[in-house]
């Protein structure tokens, strides 16, 4: 079969046939990439997914391709992480903020529904305690960076639609609760819910762990837009793509399948939103895929706002701050992303 780039149903880049060198044979570098190859490129993938977790349910197992089939949930695996990747993690952040002992930096570390919502996790499912991990990412960090506090709000609201029940993301309300969590630590009021139109745009959102997992018999999710009531004056610029835009909504994703893309259309090297704000407040974000629903609460506060995505960005971030004259940095991550993906490292290039 030729080899495909993208999974639609799974809504992924998938493994292309890896470059060949000895060094990278020695290292096992190749063979290991050369194995998601194979296993990302195997005629008729999909299929075989959905088989697999037809007979895995039919055995009574719950879990297939990292994902739990949970009380009414499918929730993301959280397992093992590698301690030398997570130190150096820390070290490059650390060194960041020396780097730029003048700018306030904040640290975010999101925990996912496997926690949140362990309560809906089916029997005998053992996941690592992600509240251990953000504990001793937040004791590694410089006593410099002010560590955003947001798993006891979300455990606060564990009763609500705070995460999807079948993508790994937070919903807007949870989102809400986190921005509600950085204004209490970067010292503004945020904005009651009252400040917002709340509008329901979808209700038939199949997300990324319904894709990934191949269990079907799970209700689809509902997508909310907290709208400001006021004028903000947004304009959005992706520099990607050298676009400009008076909305950070994308609504025509919504007649796609990833339908939480119509967040700023996706995700981004590097994005700039100004608005008409009064506070004169610069903000640069660096983040994964959760900030996406998290950013639009913070339009009201800053009157410029820049957004980078470490996994497309390759250019220094300290100079980014220097020439742009911004003196907020909020890193904001979920754990899953955090453990796995090392592109965070970059920040202290």
């Amino acid at each position: 079969m030729p080899t495909k780039a993208f999974s639609q149903s799974e809504n992924r880049m998938l493994q292309q046939f890896p470059k060949f060198t000895f060094e990278r044979l020695t290292n096992g570098r190749f063979a290991s990439e050369w194995e998601k190859y194979v296993t990302d490129q195997i005629a008729l993938r999909d299929f075989w997914v959905g088989v697999k977790a037809k007979t895995d349910m039919s055995l009574g197992k719950r879990d297939n391709n990292d994902v739990y089939l949970g009380d009414g949930y499918l929730l993301q695996k959280f397992d093992r992480y590698d301690e030398k990747d997570l130190k150096t993690k820390v070290e490059a952040i650390d060194a960041f903020s020396k780097d730029n002992h003048d700018v306030k930096t904040y640290f975010m570390l999101v925990p996912n529904a496997v926690k949140v919502l362990e309560q809906k996790l089916p029997p005998f499912a053992s996941p690592q305690d992600q509240l251990k991990f953000i504990d001793k990412v937040k004791k590694g960090l410089d006593k410099n960076i002010h560590f955003v506090e947001v798993c006891d709000p979300l455990l606060a609201h564990k009763d609500e639609y705070i995460f999807y029940r079948t993508d790994h993301h937070w919903t807007t309300d949870g989102a809400y609760y986190g921005y509600e969590a950085f204004a209490k630590a970067s010292g503004f009021s945020p904005h009651g819910k009252d400040y917002f139109n709340i509008t329901e745009v979808t209700d038939t959102f199949y997300g990324s762990l319904y894709s990934k997992s191949g269990f079907r018999n799970v209700k689809p999710d509902s997508i909310r837009l907290y709208l400001p009531k006021t004028n903000e004056g947004i304009n959005l610029l992706l520099l990607d793509k050298n676009e400009k835009h008076d909305t950070i909504y994308k609504m025509d994703n919504l007649h796609k399948k990833d339908k939480y893309t119509v967040f700023f259309d996706g995700n981004h090297p590097l994005m700039k939103i100004t608005t008409n704000s009064e506070q004169n407040k610069k903000l640069l974000i660096i983040k994964d895929s959760f900030a996406n629903s998290f950013i639009p609460f913070l339009t009201g506060h800053y009157e410029e706002i820049y957004i980078v995505d470490l996994r497309y960005y390759n250019e220094s971030i300290s100079e980014l701050v220097e020439s742009n004259g911004i003196k907020e940095v909020l890193i904001l991550y979920s754990v899953n992303t955090f453990s796995e993906d090392n592109t965070i490292n970059r920040i202290a290039w």
